[in-house]
């Protein structure tokens, strides 16, 4: 069965940075590609950053464009995400997700993980 377990969340100033992980089960890792997702209460989940089974495509939010980078190390089936110069509405749990191409829309992905709680203060 397709696990996908989220990290390294957390509660963080205004301008600061995280690095999430997403590490996934399963010998086929290398075969899929894995989106970011966050999602707020009251809200649909909203894109935010996708990756190509190998790496040599990505595709970002506008919003988080020029601070996020999503990233992947197929030798230990994870799939990173630095966040830098966070901003207040970058509050959010944010999920991991898993689909056969690198698109921003959430019904395309068929796994996802249980989300990690990312809370930026100010």
């Amino acid at each position: 069965q397709v696990q996908l377990v989220e990290s390294g969340g957390g509660l963080v100033q205004a301008g600061g940075s995280l690095r999430l992980s997403c590490a996934a089960s399963g010998r086929t890792f290398n075969n899929y590609a894995i989106a970011w997702f966050r999602q707020t209460p009251g809200k649909d989940r909203e894109f935010v950053a996708a990756i190509s089974s190998s790496g040599l495509t990505t595709d970002y939010a506008d919003s988080v464009k020029d601070r996020f980078t999503i990233s992947r190390d197929n030798v230990k089936n994870t799939v990173y995400l630095q966040m830098n110069s966070l901003k207040f509405e970058d509050t959010a749990v944010y999920y991991c997700a898993r689909a056969n191409y690198p698109v921003r829309y959430s019904g395309r992905y068929e796994y996802w993980g249980q989300g990690t709680q990312v809370t930026v203060s100010s």
